[in-house]
């Protein structure tokens, strides 16, 4: 009985000390069996993904040219212009075009209301021989009868200095004989002083006629008078209007009989067989414009046509243009049939550089991880990642400058988020 109890107590014991050390284990063993889950679910995705085919559509290596562009907008503007501005305000007296004819050199455009102009050609005329008359007196030393006056004044004075010299001598003789007293002497002297210093007058103003300040102010008059006339003439030969080369009317925004006020606008022709297109180029594209690109232009107006031309001007500085920075690049445009009109808005597309019989490749198959592009190649229904080099690019292709070869089968990126492309996965390919 005894030896029951103790072999009792004893397993009990035993019991106790390896149920307290599966105890102080249990946490551990729990680590290990979240561990063996996470390494089982990762080698079950893993199996799924290389077990499941991932769908994805395929783009092909394909030798051809590509294009690296810039795509911009820009307006048309004549080159050789011509604007007719009204000289003074009058009425338009005579159209004698309309707007989109075609006209040559010398041809009459329009005639203004000139009576206006005439009268001050008059005036300004009449100007100019009054001043002409007072330039010639500067240079006489006066009028014919101012001239004759001082001449007279001068042989008067003259006369008269003589005539007190004589007296003065005699009574100086008198007075050495005892005849004449010292003051008659001085009396005489007197007189003969005052006969010089009018004689002297005369003489000053026959020779100094004007001063300086009356020089200055005639020849200004003068100068006036010419300016006014020449503006006058100038009017003049602006009422009536003529093409200056041959060419088209390409605005006209007056109507016969209506006023305008000097400066106005009247109408303005252009020779359109050659145009300049200014093109507006973002900020950061400038630097990769250089002269004699080709330059391709669209306009709405005309679906399915397109111009060419060369970058004739890089831009030299940046200037903002609504909400964008610009540079300013210009070409210019054969126009033989005159379908591009001045001031239309146009599409211009810039070849930077062009590459022929290179491997290109569909944009959104490569992708860029650390700078460094990549594709997945399609091998054996196989993905299998695959470093490539390119080059030129545009919004659409890309250039394969090394790790393709033509024809070889590149994914294009999977529209499925839950099968994402990855290296050595099993693919399905999709139109």
């Amino acid at each position: 009985m005894v030896n029951y109890c103790l072999r009792c107590t004893c397993l009990t014991l035993k019991d106790n000390r390896l149920a307290s050390t599966n105890n102080s284990n249990t946490p551990s063993r729990r680590r290990w069996i979240w561990a063996l889950l996470a390494i089982f679910a990762v080698a079950v995705f893993y199996s799924y993904l290389h077990q499941t085919p991932v769908r994805a559509r395929v783009a092909t290596v394909q030798r051809g040219p590509i294009r690296s562009l810039v795509s911009t907008n820009g307006k048309i503007e004549p080159i050789l212009n011509f604007e007719a501005h009204a000289p003074i305000s009058t009425t338009v007296k005579r159209l004698l075009v309309k707007e989109g004819d075609h006209v040559r050199k010398g041809q009459v455009l329009l005639q203004l209301d000139d009576a206006d102009i005439r009268s001050q050609a008059a005036r300004a005329q009449a100007q100019i021989k009054a001043a002409q008359a007072e330039q010639s007196s500067l240079t006489t030393g006066g009028t014919q009868e101012e001239l004759l006056t001082l001449n007279s004044q001068t042989i008067k004075a003259q006369s008269a200095r003589d005539a007190a010299q004589r007296n003065l001598e005699a009574l100086r003789r008198l007075q050495q004989e005892g005849a004449a007293s010292p003051g008659e002497v001085r009396a005489a002297e007197d007189a003969l002083k005052r006969a010089q210093a009018d004689l002297t007058l005369a003489e000053q103003k026959k020779a100094d006629r004007y001063s300086p300040p009356e020089v200055a102010k005639v020849q200004a008059q003068a100068s006036e008078a010419q300016a006014a006339y020449d503006a006058a003439e100038d009017a003049l030969s602006k009422s009536s209007r003529r093409a200056p080369f041959d060419g088209v009317v390409y605005s006209l925004p007056v109507k016969q009989g209506a006023f305008v006020q000097a400066g106005d606008l009247l109408l303005q022709e252009a020779d359109l067989s050659r145009v300049l297109v200014r093109a507006f180029v973002d900020e950061p594209d400038i630097g990769r414009l250089q002269v004699g690109q080709i330059v391709e232009i669209t306009w709405d107006a005309v679906p399915g046509r397109t111009w060419t031309g060369r970058v004739s001007t890089v831009p030299s500085t940046v200037k903002v243009r609504l909400s964008r920075n610009v540079g300013e690049t210009t070409c210019l445009i054969d126009n033989h049939d005159l379908r591009l009109l001045p001031n239309v808005n146009v599409g211009v597309t810039i070849v930077v550089a062009q590459h022929d019989n290179v491997l290109t490749l569909q944009r959104d198959a490569v992708h860029v991880d650390d700078s460094k592009p990549y594709v997945f190649q399609i091998i054996n229904n196989r993905l299998k990642r695959q470093p490539v080099e390119i080059s030129l690019q545009n919004l659409t292709r890309v250039e394969i400058a090394s790790g393709l070869n033509e024809g070889a089968s590149v994914a294009l990126p999977s529209e499925d988020s839950k099968a994402p492309l990855s290296d050595g996965a099993s693919v399905k390919v999709v139109p």
